[in-house]
């Protein structure tokens, strides 16, 4: 064979068994001290230490640090926390609703959002009997935690956004299973014209 065409690789079955095996011990050896990171010398929380003059590894943290992990004290609200029912809570909560909650849920509270309509499992319908007599406690630990499919708003929506949600979704629950004997007699005549 000349030397031309062993130098593009046309060499004897031993040189590519060699080169393999070249490529093989230097795989291996790198791996050797690997561990090396792991037991390197460091500070574990808690520990006491030198470096600093409080003779604490760790340091304070910052006023107002909020966690990683977004975790949230309570699940529950305070009791009687739910702010009073107003216009204006109201309308809040329905601009809430539309854009954290209507996706899922659809506009109108029955599970059939957009993203459902595109393949997500069904979101749940909050016209079943089981939602309409949920406490709004209930609603409000959902809200900030999560459910099944549904994920947590709690780090995303404000307090106040949770009750204004609340408060929309009781609403739109009253619209679609409303009767006649709901309404104030004096306007009854209203609805009926």
């Amino acid at each position: 064979m000349n030397s031309r065409l062993q130098f593009c690789g046309g060499g004897s079955r031993r040189h590519t068994r060699f080169g393999g095996w070249l490529l093989a011990l230097a795989t291996v050896s790198g791996c050797e001290g690997r561990d090396a990171m792991l037991d390197q010398p460091k500070l574990l929380p808690m520990e006491p230490s030198e470096v600093f003059l409080d003779g604490s590894s760790m340091r304070p943290l910052v006023a107002g640090t909020v966690p990683r992990s977004g975790a949230i004290q309570s699940l529950a609200p305070p009791l009687g926390s739910a702010p009073p029912v107003t216009m204006e809570l109201l309308r809040r909560g329905q601009e809430r609703f539309m854009i954290f909650c209507s996706v899922c849920h659809g506009l109108d509270g029955y599970g059939e959002g957009m993203v459902v309509q595109r393949g997500f499992p069904r979101a749940a319908s909050y016209h079943t009997e089981r939602l309409r007599s949920a406490p709004d406690d209930y609603l409000f630990a959902v809200i900030t935690s999560g459910y099944q499919n549904m994920p947590a708003y709690g780090a995303v929506v404000g307090v106040e956004d949770r009750w204004a949600i609340i408060s929309y979704l009781r609403a739109l629950q009253l619209s679609q299973n409303a009767q006649i004997t709901d309404v104030p007699e004096e306007t009854r005549g209203q609805l009926l014209e």
